[in-house]
């Protein structure tokens, strides 16, 4: 076999340059540029390169040399050596007869030491880059809206309907009241500070410790913050219409004094109209998020609509929006504002995505894995740290799917190299998350992003966990770059489109409001990373009246046994007692778990938490359910996954609660059709004795002011 002239031209090559020597002038203005050592490894390259090509390519082309190249090959202003630009045809060694290349000599000037540093640069600037992971990011966060949105639609009117389970009303005039007595309370305490303003005042007494240095330096300061604030006080409580907008928008709160940040205030009949508020604000949130999805650009008015949409459903979710992800999806939503352009909807901006930003989007990710991986290590369940909570864990998780048994029956070594994985991924890998984004640390940047995306995923593969996993996914998009995401994900014209625009820098004013967010970020962060730090970490909190920054954490314990609790209900007191078959929770032994990930049924989920609680005190939505079965709530019942008494002219009057232990059934030889789980009774739940009515649960709401 003859050597391809194609290989023989670039060997020609090779020799001409590995002989070269610069210049001192040109060595010491760019000495790794123009190394000898560099001018041989490119000159190899480019004979791997050219073989590559003549062997697959079929059809003439060019070799046309980079500008980094050229500036490479190009020679100095004493030696003048040519750049060669080489013509050819694809060589066949079959054919007796093979096709030379044809050259061009074009004699080229020699590169300044600006020139060679500015193409650098530019190269640098374009692995560097993040507009095509920008348009991931919004995808993959549009995508995660779209199903949060879904499950709003299908399941909100039967559980905080106008007649569902915790009605939406409730929560609204809850925070109603609570902000007409804040206004009250303030609007008296500035009449009060008016009336002694006007009458005679007594002399000012010196403060104590009045002859402290620092105590008389920050005492006017305080001062004069104080009468700032109460002037300003002042003259918003005189204009009766910033009153009323304060006590909408800041005095209304829950339980905990948080603002009650919800669209629902415009609706006018909270009696029987908040089900089409409901669905409406649900339908725009899913609307925008399939329009994100499929742009792959956005804009703030779009991302505040998402943002306000779901706030506006959480804030009056009660118990079933009570999960860790849901201010997680809000707090993400607010992260991605500063993301995008004003106005403009394009997949290509004219500045790339802000530093403070991507590193505001990766400190959202530490915070969350090394809150759920501390949280773990001080609970004290002793299991995180003897290395046996996979033993259980797999059984005992809320929603289970078909490979979860599985991983179950794994062995114990690989059991406890999983925990130790997990401690390995949620308090060590999370300080990857934190590097700079320099051509130095890429690789780590990379490696950081890679390990939380593939350990989401495995999780997403071993149990049903809501859109958590999906959710986690997405902040971790930010540790890619433009040359890692664009080769599998965008075609070529649009990653020359998105190099072409690499070199671009944003204006001063998004760089001055890019810097002002991560310092607000950083500061809003200060209460929670003392909670990271202390003893007893609270788990999913906030500690902004607004919830934009939170502190997150998930399993901290693990238990051991799988309780279930199953509803049955019966026309009379002798029977026959049929079971409640939810969509995805344990109950038939003989139904097997189904892949629902990254859907959400929240019904299922609060069963799975009221039996781990193993009473109904803590769970006191329990009874609403059970009236709503009695009553055979046609809202309710679609919740389900079918109704036991549909078809049949008999009705339920009696309802009861069982408790059930489940565990994996392990099959044996032999049997032929296997149930899924082996289940053992455990006893009665609710009533103690006898069985429930429809009378006896009004009494018990009542009883609980419900």
């Amino acid at each position: 076999m003859r050597t391809p002239p194609l290989l023989l031209d670039a060997n020609r090559l090779y020799i001409q340059l590995s002989v070269l020597r610069p210049s001192k002038r040109m060595k010491s203005a760019s000495p790794v540029a123009f190394s000898p050592n560099f001018l041989v490894v490119g000159c190899r390259l480019t004979q791997l390169l050219l073989v590559v090509c003549s062997s697959k390519v079929a059809t003439p082309f060019a070799v046309v040399p980079s500008p980094i190249t050229t500036a490479a090959l190009t020679r100095t202003r004493e030696f003048r050596r040519p750049v060669v630009t080489t013509t050819m045809a694809p060589y066949d060694d079959d054919s007796s007869s093979a096709t030379c290349p044809s050259r061009t000599i074009l004699f080229a000037s020699p590169p300044t030491a600006a020139a060679v540093a500015a193409t650098t640069a530019t190269a640098a600037s374009a692995t560097a880059s993040r507009y095509l992971v920008r348009v991931v990011f919004l995808r993959a966060a549009a995508f995660v809206h779209a199903v949060a949105f879904l499950v709003a639609i299908r399941q909100n009117a039967a559980l905080i309907g106008d007649d569902g389970i915790t009605p939406a009303r409730r929560v609204l005039d809850a925070a109603e009241e609570r902000g007409r007595i804040k206004k009250e309370r303030r609007l008296a305490w500035r009449k009060q500070q008016q009336q002694q303003d006007a009458g005679a005042r007594p002399a000012a007494q010196p403060p104590p410790n009045a002859d402290d240095p620092s105590r008389g330096l920050l005492l006017p300061l305080r001062r004069l913050v104080f009468s700032t604030k109460r002037a300003i006080g002042n003259w918003f409580d005189s204009i009766p219409f910033l009153v009323g907008l304060r006590e909408v928008l800041w005095d209304r709160c829950d339980g905990l004094d948080r603002p009650v940040t919800t669209l629902l205030w415009l609706a006018k009949d909270r009696s029987n109209g908040l089900n089409r508020w409901l669905g409406g604000v649900a339908w725009t949130g899913f609307a925008t998020s399939l329009l994100i999805l499929a742009l792959g650009a956005a804009n703030v008015p779009m991302v505040l609509a998402l943002w306000l949409c779901q706030r506006s459903i959480m804030a009056v979710g009660g118990p079933w929006y009570g999960f860790g992800w849901e201010p997680q999806l809000a707090e993400l939503s607010f992260h991605t504002l500063f993301l995008v352009p004003l106005w403009a909807v394009t997949q290509l901006p004219n500045w790339d995505v802000p530093v403070p930003v991507n590193f505001a989007v990766r400190w959202m990710l530490f915070r969350i894995m090394l809150g759920a991986g501390l949280i773990k290590l001080k609970s004290g369940d002793s299991k995180w740290k003897d290395l046996t909570t996979m033993d259980h864990f797999y059984g005992t998780q809320p929603v289970p799917n078909p490979l979860t048994r599985y991983f179950h029956w794994m062995p114990p070594w690989w059991h406890k190299l999983e925990v130790l994985t997990n401690h390995f991924v949620e308090v060590v890998a999370p300080i990857l998350l934190l590097l700079p984004a320099t051509p130095l640390t890429r690789n780590w940047l990379l490696a950081g992003g890679m390990i939380q995306l593939v350990f989401q995923a495995i999780l997403i593969s071993s149990g049903n966990l809501s859109f958590l996993n999906w959710l986690t996914m997405v902040p971790a998009i930010m540790c890619l770059d433009d040359a890692f995401v664009g080769p599998l994900l965008f075609s070529d014209t649009m990653r020359a489109a998105a190099a072409a625009k690499a070199a671009l820098s944003s204006n001063p004013m998004r760089r001055g409001v890019s810097w002002a967010f991560l310092v607000f970020i950083m500061y809003l962060s200060i209460p929670v990373i003392k909670n990271l730090c202390s003893r007893r970490q609270v788990m999913n909190g906030s500690f902004d009246p607004l919830r934009l920054v939170n502190t997150y954490g998930a399993f901290g314990v693990v238990s051991t046994d799988r309780d279930e609790f199953i509803i049955s209900s019966a026309p009379t007191m002798d029977g026959p007692w049929k079971e409640y078959e939810f969509p995805v929770k344990p109950g038939n032994p003989y139904k097997k778990p189904r892949f629902i990930s990254p859907y959400h049924f929240r019904l299922d989920w609060m069963m799975w938490i009221a039996a781990a609680c193993r009473r109904l005190d803590r769970s006191p939505w329990m009874f609403k359910l059970l009236i709503k079965l009695l009553q055979q709530d046609q809202a309710v019942v679609r919740l389900l996954a079918d109704d036991p008494w549909a078809g049949t002219d008999e009705k339920p009057k009696y309802i009861r609660i069982d408790r059930y232990r489940y565990k994996f059934h392990k099959r044996q030889a032999g049997e032929e059709d296997p149930p899924y789980w082996d289940r053992e009774y455990q006893g009665r739940v609710y009533p103690r004795q006898g069985v429930a009515t429809i009378d006896i649960l009004k009494d018990e709401v009542k009883s609980r002011h419900w």
